[in-house]
Formats: structure tokens, sequence, C-alpha cells
């Protein structure tokens, strides 16, 4: 059972140290902070989108720069006759369904210097045209400061508006709507009102919100789109029902035509059909308009038929508009589709486009005020995109590369369900939380992996390098008990007769020199990679290919094994220069190595509250009996046939071996093949090279039974061993005698007839 750790206890107290983040951009979202943000996200799906095919046919009659600087015309303001001729020849001679001015005309706006009686004659043609109910929508407005109502939107502080079906308290006085002066008597006006009237405001100057209407003491003034959309279906004043949750549109018959989903009971969220400068947004300047106008009473044939040809090919079957487009009249605003001010008329525009072809812009449902859904969808995304983007250790890359994939995933179904469905999918308010909380988490992770690589490093830092210290720190794994199975290769070293050491010195000098040795020993093999599992007295107990893993794990223990004796080399000629310092024993130290690679289980084992960092397994043990059968053997390094396979593999031939046979260790059954390490490519000399030829032809002739033709290469290669008794440091025998005994043995009591070569070991 695993040891549980403190980085296990970490993701959740984590995460619940970052709650308040998305709860903070929740909160941000609902009091409409992120308003302002999150129409830029919506102005980019606008975009993304592209523009939509109109579902009727609007056209623009623009007063612009040309028709105000007409001299047939005039300067603005203008005689209300022009609006009269021009929509009475939009109406009967083009035949369009409705015509919407996008002008108040109302008293406050006239000028004090303009003729009364110019005026006062305009007005009453107008007025008498109007009189006759055309389908022609004049526009009301309402001025004033702004104020932020309950839900965090700006509006005009004298627009009525509704929420929860209460009339705002500063809704209670009327628009500014059309007035005609038509009697000569100038203190003494006689007024009169136009029958329909259009609302033309827009929520804080803007282009996205409009009210649908707003309630006043006197009447309830309909939006100039929603008068406009009742003309095109051709149903009666009073058709338009309104109700908390909807507008409709009714037939005569009791039908419904259409409905208007309401925005907190009173609001219309415009879906924008295309920028104002396009082929969908046909346009034409009043001047030409009213010039083929004054055409359709031209005694001149010619004229009237052009005029006549004029109105039916552009304006048939149409809605017009009929709006100020010049920068000096300032009714310019930015659209979803446009970053340079557009002229506002566009607005009514496509409100009408939005309400006949029914393609409203849906938000996910809202309960009790409170937007559940995108609140749910803030923290599902910010805590799994999060978890992924923060993630360290081995996988961290590819958890990140998940992160990034779903992150994009949910903008594009955004971008995806908004150009298919209209449907506005919070962007703002997960975007802002995924990144501060991920920002947050990383902080966190670094915080936490600086104090793991601390309990990393106090733990393995004394018995493995600081390379390899370093690479578990950056592998993320944490160190905990219980052990797995893994590819390494064992060492151990042993002092040979090191009983003898203890005897021959005091403790205090036993323990100097020790330290001395295994300083040396372990700096060799932590440098070539390895992990120092403990000391045992003179032991070295080592591994390589854990706890980090290395491919060449093999190639590396056995240069560790032949530096190690060269190493020792040169302590032996430092303490013999050190006169009576040590004893001659110390001069002549040798230690064996034994090596085997294959599965282990590795890992921390011991008590919960301590444990050591150490190997288990049958491949150990064999390697602890490469160790101590080395010593039957004469050799000072001896390795199984698996390490020599491996080491081969990787290390070409740098690491010279001679194979000393096939042997059965003490505890197993099975036969292992042997080698010695003789040395290193670039220190073996050419004399002995030939020793292990001569060596191998014995072996041959050993193997064949042939116990002269071994014993006499096995003299020869004798001569040339590198160790020789009595004249290398220490060495007793050397792997030619062993086998000359051998052989002479078998020569003597020749081994049974299905003997295969494997000589079984009687002592460990």
């Amino acid at each position: 059972m695993a040891l549980p750790t403190k980085k296990s206890t970490l993701p959740l107290l984590r995460w619940l140290f970052f709650l308040p983040i998305p709860v903070v951009w929740c909160v941000l979202g609902h009091y409409g902070l992120l308003e302002y943000f999150e129409q830029r996200t919506l102005d980019w799906r606008f975009r993304a989108r592209g523009e939509i095919a109109s579902p009727l046919k609007v056209v623009y009659v623009n007063v612009d720069s040309l028709s105000l600087s007409t001299n047939e015309i005039g300067g603005w303001p203008w005689s209300r006759s022009y609006f009269a001729r021009v929509a009475s020849a939009l109406i009967e001679n083009a035949g369009v369904r409705a015509v919407g001015m996008d002008f108040v005309f109302s008293r406050s706006g006239m000028a004090e210097s303009e003729d009364w009686k110019k005026r006062v004659l305009g007005n009453i043609e107008f007025a008498k045209y109007l009189h006759g109910n055309p389908p022609v929508v004049l526009a009301a407005a309402y001025g004033g400061r702004e104020f932020r109502d309950i839900n965090g939107k700006r509006t005009e502080r004298n627009l009525p508006l509704i929420r929860n079906g209460l009339s705002s308290p500063n809704s209670i006085e009327p628009p500014e709507t059309p007035e005609f002066e038509i009697s000569n008597d100038q203190e003494h006006p006689q007024i009169w009102s136009p029958p329909f009237v259009g609302l033309i405001d827009t929520i804080d100057g803007g282009t996205r919100y409009v009210p649908a209407f707003a309630p006043t003491s006197v009447r309830t003034y309909p939006h100039m789109a929603i008068e406009l959309a009742r003309l095109y279906w051709g149903l009666p004043p009073g058709s338009v029902k309104i109700s908390p949750e909807e507008l409709d549109f009714t037939r005569p018959d009791g039908t419904v035509q259409a409905t208007v989903p309401l925005v907190d009971g009173q609001l219309i969220e415009v879906n924008w059909f295309s920028r104002w400068d396009s082929r969908e947004n046909p346009s034409i300047g009043f001047s030409k308009v009213w010039e083929y106008a004054e055409f359709l009473k031209s005694a001149d044939p010619e004229e009237k038929r052009a005029a006549q040809e004029f109105f039916a090919d552009q304006f048939k079957d149409a809605v017009v508009l009929i709006g100020p487009v010049d920068p000096l009249q300032q009714d310019l605003a930015t659209t979803s589709f446009d970053d340079v001010p557009v002229p506002k008329v566009s607005v009514h525009g496509n409100l009408l486009k939005t309400i006949v072809s029914g393609l409203y812009l849906k938000r996910l449902p809202v309960w009790d005020g409170i937007a559940w859904m995108n609140i749910a969808i803030v923290f599902a995304l910010t805590l799994v995109i999060s978890a992924f983007a923060s993630a360290g250790g081995v996988g961290g890359l590819r958890s990140k590369l998940t992160a990034a994939l779903l992150l994009t995933a949910y903008i594009w179904l955004t971008f995806q369900l908004f150009s298919d469905h209209q449907l506005v999918l919070p962007l703002t308010a997960p975007l802002g939380s995924i990144f501060t909380t991920t920002f947050a988490a990383i902080i966190w992770q670094l915080i936490d992996e600086e104090r793991q690589k601390g309990r990393i490093k106090g733990m393995f830092g004394t018995y493995v390098s600081p390379e390899l210290v370093n690479r578990m720190v950056e592998s993320g794994e944490d160190p905990r008990l219980g052990g797995h199975e893994d590819e390494i290769t064992a060492y151990f070293s042993d002092i040979q007769s090191f009983s003898t050491f203890s005897e021959k010195l005091p403790p205090a000098r036993l323990v100097e020199l020790m330290n001395e040795y295994l300083t040396a020993c372990t700096d060799i093999v932590q440098g070539e990679g390895g992990t120092l599992d403990k000391y045992i007295g003179d032991a070295v107990v080592a591994m390589f290919g854990a706890p980090v893993p290395l491919s060449d794990h093999a190639y590396r223990a056995c240069v560790a094994s032949q530096l190690v004796h060269q190493k020792l080399g040169e302590l032996r000629e430092k303490w013999k220069s050190e006169g009576d310092k040590w004893p001659e024993i110390v001069w002549k130290m040798q230690s064996r190595i034994g090596l085997n690679s294959g599965l282990a289980t590795i890992g921390n084992m011991g008590s919960r509250t301590r444990f050591n960092y150490t190997m288990m397994g049958d491949n150990v043990n064999l390697a602890a009996r490469m160790e101590s059968g080395a010593k039957a053997w004469g050799a000072y390094t001896m390795v199984a046939e698996s390490t020599r396979a491996a080491c081969v593999l990787h290390g070409a031939d740098r690491v010279v071996f001679r194979p000393l046979g096939r042997i059965v260790v003490m505890g197993r059954s099975q036969p292992v093949p042997i080698h010695e390490i003789v040395g290193l490519k670039e220190t073996v000399t050419d004399e002995t090279r030939e020793c292990i030829a001569l060596f191998e032809q014995g072996i041959a002739r050993y193997y064949a039974r042939d116990w002269d033709g071994a014993i006499a290469f096995f003299k020869r290669s004798a001569e040339r061993e590198p160790n020789q008794p009595g004249r290398t440091p220490g060495v007793k025998t050397n792997p030619s005698l062993v086998y000359i005994d051998i052989a002479e043995d078998y020569k003597a009591e020749p081994p049974s007839e299905n003997w295969d070569g494997v000589y079984v070991m009687k002592e460990k």
C-alpha cells in the first residue's frame, strides 16, 4: 500500500483555495461589470459569422451632405413638405410597404429664425398627407441624463423602462413627439399630432439594445421598428400585444403573426445582419428621390416614365427608412460590424430585419435573476482547463496541450453556436476565470515544486548524484512507501580480507580509511549515474537505472566498476607514500565487484515512519553472488551474461570482457554464464589481450574434455595475466590459475558423461 504523501493532498487544498476566483468572475458578470468586454467578444462573433441575407427589402433614403447642399431643397431644417412629397411618391408610386422617418418633427427642433409662414405651409401639406393614415411612422425620442438600472445596464434617465413588471419612477413624462403647427396664428398655433409614432431611442445611445415600447401616463409608445413590422405585415393598429416575457403581433382573427422575446420585460437585442456599407443595405440620397418625385408631376412624358421606373425598380415592396447620415447631424455610432461610427438609422433597419426573420439572439436561461447555467460553465471550464494547464510531472506537456485544446474547443463552440443558432454563450467570465485561476495555480505549483524539490533532495541527495536528483525533481515523482518492478543493474562491492584490516587498524584510523575509500567509490558510482543503496560495513551496494531510468544502465555500471579499480590503485599509491601511517595491508587493498542486470523490485521499503530506497529480487541476489563468487575465480569484477549483453549493446567494445564459463551459484539451480571485466579499452594492454585469447582457447578445450590441451593454454595465459600473485598487490590467484586447478581435478576424476561444462560453486 502506498504511503499517503503531502503531494496527494495538494490538489484538493489547491482548488478549495482557488474557488473564490471563479466566484469573483461570476459576481462581476452578474452585476454587468464585464458587459463592455462581453460585447466586444460578441462583435468578434458577428464578424466571424459574417453578413446574412435580409429577410425583407429595406432601402435607406439618406439625408446626406449632397442633399443638404442641394439648392432646390435648401439648408436644414427643411420644410416638411419635402418629406410629404417623397413619402407620397414612395407609397403611391413605388408600392413600398412602409416608410419610417428617423427625425423627431417637434417644435423644439425649429430655429427661431425660421420663416413661420413657410414652416406652417410645409406642416399643413405634411399633416394633410398623414391625416389619411398612410403607412408612415414618425419618430419620438426621450432625452436626458443617463443612469444605471438594477441590472447594471446604462440607459437614458427619462426613458421609461419596465423592470419586473413595474414602471421606472422616471417614466411618467411623455417623450418628445412629432407636432405640427397648422394655423397662421403664431401666438396661438393649432397643433396636430400624427397617428403613427415610434420610439427611436437605444439604450445608452448604443446600437445593441432598444426598448420595444415605453409606457407613459399618456400612452404606450412602441419602437419604430415594431410599428414598421406591423405595417409590413399589413396588421391594423392595436395588433401589438405586450406581456411580461414577450411581445406578440396578432392578426385580426386572433392568431399570432410573430412573437418577439423581451429582455428584462422590455428590451430587444439587435441581431446585426450586415455592416452599413454593404450591398445588403441599398441606399439612395434624399435629394435624388425628391428629384424623381418631382418628375412624377412633370408634363414631360419621358421624365414621368423615368420617375415611375425609378421608384418601381428601387423601392417595390420595400420598407424605406429616411434618416440623417451626414456627420454634422451627429446621429452616428459604431456597430457590431462597424468600428467607424455609421448612421444610427441602421439600428432600426437591423431591428426590423431581426423581427421579421425571427433570428433573435438567444441567451442561456435565467432563474430568479441569476444566470445559473453561465455560472456552471464558468466553474466547469475553470476547474477542468486550469487543472490540465497547471499539471506538472512527466505528462505536464500533454496536459497543457489538452488544456489548450479544451479552451480552443470552447471558443470555437461559442462562435459556431452563435453562427448557426444565434446562441450567445458567455466568453469573458469563463476566459477571465480560466486564465487567472491557471495563473494562480501555476504560482502555487511553482511554490509547491520548490518544496517538493527540497523534500526529494533531502531524501535522495545523500545517496544519489545531484544530476539524478534534478532529474527526479523534473519528473514530478514523489517518494512513497512501496515498490515497483523495473530494469536495473545491481552493483555490489566488497574489500578483500576486510576482517584483517579491522584487526590491524584502531577504530578511528579504520573509520578514516573507510571514509576515504567509500567517498571515492560513491563519487564514481554517482558520477556514472548510479544510486547509492546502502553501505554494509566495507561493502557498497548501488543500483543503476533507478530511481530515474537509464537506458544504458549496464554500460554505466561496468564503466563505474573499472573506474573504482583505477581509483583504488591511485589510493594505494597515496597510502603507501604516507609512510608509517598505514600498515602494508592497506597498500595492497583490493575490492571485488559483482554486477547483474534484470528486473528487480525497487522503491522505498521499510516502516511507515522510516524507510530506505532500495532494491530486492532474484536478480539482485545474483549480483551479490557475482561479487562473492569473484573470489573463487580470482577475478575482481564478475558479471552475469545479461550485464555483458546489455553493456555491449550500449557501450560497443569499450568494456573488455573475458568469459569465465557457466556456473551454478549457491542457492540457485540454473547455470549462469559469467564474465570477468578485464578493464576498459583504453587501459587494456596487448599482453592482456593475448592472455584473453589464449584463455578462451583453453575454455574451448575445457568444454571439449581435452584436459591436457586446456591446461596447456591456461598455463600460457597465466603467464600473461594482468594480476599476478606476488607481483600485483593483494592478488592471490587469477582465472588462468583457477582453471588449471579445475582441469587438473577433472583430469584426475573426469565428470559424468552428461556433463555440459557447468561448474557448481560450493561457496557463496
